[in-house]
């Protein structure tokens, strides 16, 4: 696998000529240009449906953007990743995404081992110590709930002094 920075690679500097050229076109004008854009630059798979015709890209960029990942070897990182190989290079160590997201009764192999249940006991753990802090269940220090945690708009943060929440 190649480790030349993108930032470094001819590809990239195409990348850079393409947006300068684009990015000051509207919308508008992109579909003006290509009446068939709002079909071509769309695509659904597995119930995921994605369009991106309402970006400023264009084929050249698509084909310069599919260049550098195939430069930067990117589908033997996505198998490297999803085989359990260790990819994370600052800390030698498998990335685990896929284990991360993966259901209880899948299996991802890290030196020999399913990962899958270790992951899913640390996730069940997360969701009762979240729930014992949200219910006031969890306790402080001095005995009580913590109440500096807040619900809003969906999301417990822990507000700042002076927030007023």
């Amino acid at each position: 696998m190649s480790h030349t920075p993108l930032t470094q690679r001819p590809v990239w500097t195409e990348l850079k000529s393409l947006y300068a050229n684009l990015k000051d076109d509207t919308l508008r004008q992109l579909f003006a240009a290509d009446p068939q854009r709002g079909e071509r630059m769309t695509l659904e798979a597995c119930g995921v449906y994605l369009d991106y015709s309402k970006h400023r890209i264009d084929a050249s960029s698509l084909s310069a953007l599919f260049r550098l990942a195939a430069g930067c070897d990117l589908q033997q990182h996505i198998e490297a990743m999803f085989t359990g190989q260790k990819i994370n290079t600052t800390e030698q160590r498998a990335v685990l995404h896929t284990a991360l997201r993966a259901p209880a009764s899948a299996t991802v192999m890290v030196d020999g081992e399913n990962v899958v249940p270790l992951v899913h006991h640390v996730l069940a753990r997360m969701s009762a110590f979240s729930d014992q802090v949200r219910s006031g269940a969890w306790k402080g220090a001095h005995g009580q709930a913590h109440p500096q945690y807040r619900q809003y708009r969906h999301r417990w943060i822990r507000p700042r002094p002076g927030d007023g929440l």
